[in-house]
């Protein structure tokens, strides 16, 4: 009773763990709309360069070499019938939008760094095992199937989990609570080496 109570009151809301912003409303499907749009199209992409055999760099110039006509001939027929030009939108990028991207790059890249000082300096082994995990896996799921198809799969996953993992959060947690007290038991039989410098002090 205890335990429920408690695991209660510590649960995290997946819903602010993925920023509760637009795209948590989309990998959580309360945006249902944005949901579906990016799962019929995903697909509709995957089955056109997978399965129909379209080449994406065919595809790509064709699509923008249509869209430049349609706006020219538009444009035109604007001018001649006094009718309003296409609506296009300013055609760069925002300072608030590259900063934030920036923003979001420096902490990417700073986790990964943070995990590779785990690794090299802290010699931590049980981010050593996660990350040779991680590594392998993605390699031999690379060799399976092919980078299109991967990305596909990862869409899927990413609009399915959350969903999931929103819905089922305490069985989860359970069984990842249990799986990582394994990992550190069967690490602690490994003995951590000692820095010569501690040795020779």
């Amino acid at each position: 009773m205890g335990d429920s109570v408690s695991s209660s009151s510590t649960r995290v809301s997946v819903h602010q763990s993925l920023g509760a912003g637009s795209v948590a409303d989309l990998l959580l499907w309360k945006n249902r709309t944005g949901a579906a749009i990016l799962l019929i199209s995903s697909t509709g992409f995957w089955f056109l360069f997978e399965r129909a055999g379209y080449n994406l760099l065919s595809f790509v110039s064709n699509v923008l070499l249509l869209l430049v006509a349609i706006l020219f001939l538009w444009a035109k027929s604007a001018t001649v019938l006094n009718r309003p030009l296409p609506p296009v939108p300013n055609m760069e990028i925002p300072e608030e939008f590259a900063i934030k991207a920036a923003d979001d790059l420096r902490v990417w890249i700073n986790h990964v760094l943070s995990i590779a000082s785990d690794i090299t300096i802290a010699r931590n082994p049980i981010r050593l095992l996660q990350v040779s995990l991680v590594l392998w896996a993605i390699s031999f799921v690379g060799t399976l199937i092919n980078s299109l198809t991967l990305v596909y799969i990862g869409i899927l996953l990413s609009l399915s989990f959350p969903i999931v993992y929103e819905k089922y959060q305490d069985h989860i947690d359970e069984k990842v609570n249990s799986t990582s007290k394994f990992v550190r038991s069967m690490s602690k039989k490994f003995p951590m080496p000692i820095n010569k410098e501690k040795k020779h002090q």
